[in-house]
């Protein structure tokens, strides 16, 4: 724990949150350092007067406004810090298209549904009060499919849902549960779909013939961008407080897998692309992984006693 809190302040501040769950105005003070100090502040200096870290909203991963928006709520910037309001408008000025999702890149002529799913996310955590915002859940709900996920090539004839998309989705809208959005009801029964879609397939198997689907799945990155990996999606059920479901227990066996002797776990891989500075380093000891591998773990060891005492153990 102490080489956790040895960390930048957004891990620090999320270990005391999560793993050793001090009261709430002593992680809260914490936090607050997350704008003036670490990687917080370092790509907060990466902005520049117009709110923007590059001219285009989605283009040039991993340094648009897009993806320094979503790093920035990973890293926990707090919710009223002042610099957030001005791309989050820019969101919802520039980006906000016809059928109510967000087409960032306007060219494509539709909304995609990977990256409504991150603004809404984005929107949220930064607490936007903007009746706009509903626009985007709406067009997520109607966005998803029979399977209970979503797939940004569904306009495209796709009919089986995405890793990627889906987690990319549920984030956004645990998000707007997390601040009790005017929809929330109904978001939390769509989440529930989409997690049964992610149960089905054991977060990173195929439904069909076990195998797995792709071995990126089995590998963890942070930060995870749009990618889908067993460790992220654990982490959104830990988020939800999702019920125990036995299924879970093949990608949970994943994680722990992956602890080294030491009781740390690595930072497997990254996402190609440009980045202001790396956070980590590939192959090394990740605070990051470890910290979210760590509250998934203790989030499970909770729910799988609960199971067994509610007899939903098999």
């Amino acid at each position: 724990m102490r080489w956790l809190l040895a960390g930048d302040v957004s891990i620090r501040w999320q270990v005391m949150r999560d793993l050793l769950v001090t009261p709430r105005a002593e992680w809260e003070r914490e936090q607050a350092s997350v704008a003036s100090n670490g990687w917080g502040a370092r790509l907060l200096a990466h902005q520049d007067a117009t709110g923007r870290w590059t001219s285009r909203l989605y283009g040039q991963k991993w340094v648009s406004t897009t993806y320094s928006m979503v790093l920035l709520r990973r890293l926990g910037l707090p919710r009223s810090d002042r610099r957030a309001v001005r791309p989050c408008s820019l969101f919802l000025e520039e980006g906000l298209w016809h059928d109510g999702g967000i087409n960032a890149t306007v060219t494509q002529g539709r909304s995609e549904t990977c990256v409504t799913g991150l603004v809404l996310g984005v929107l949220s955590w930064f607490s936007v009060d903007d009746p706009r915002r509903e626009s985007l859940v709406e067009y997520l709900l109607r966005e998803q499919m029979d399977d209970g996920g979503w797939n940004c090539q569904r306009d495209r004839g796709a009919v089986h849902s995405s890793f990627h998309t889906t987690i990319n989705v549920l984030e956004g809208l645990r998000e707007y549960v997390n601040v009790n959005g005017p929809l929330a009801a109904e978001v939390v029964k769509a989440e529930a779909r989409a997690r049964e879609f992610l149960l089905v397939h054991r977060l990173y198997r195929s439904h069909r013939t076990n195998d797995v689907v792709n071995p990126a799945f089995t590998r963890f990155s942070f930060p995870p961008r749009w990618h889908h990996d067993v460790l992220r999606t654990l982490d959104y059920f830990r988020s939800s407080d999702a019920p125990y479901d036995e299924r879970l227990e093949d990608p949970v066996g994943v994680v722990l897998r992956r602890r080294r002797p030491d009781g740390r776990w690595v930072l497997q891989n990254r996402h190609p692309g440009k980045t202001f500075f790396e956070l980590e380093q590939v192959g090394k000891p990740s605070r990051w992984n470890t910290l979210r591998a760590l509250r998934v773990l203790a989030w499970w060891q909770r729910v799988e006693k609960t199971g067994r005492l509610a007899g939903t153990w098999t």
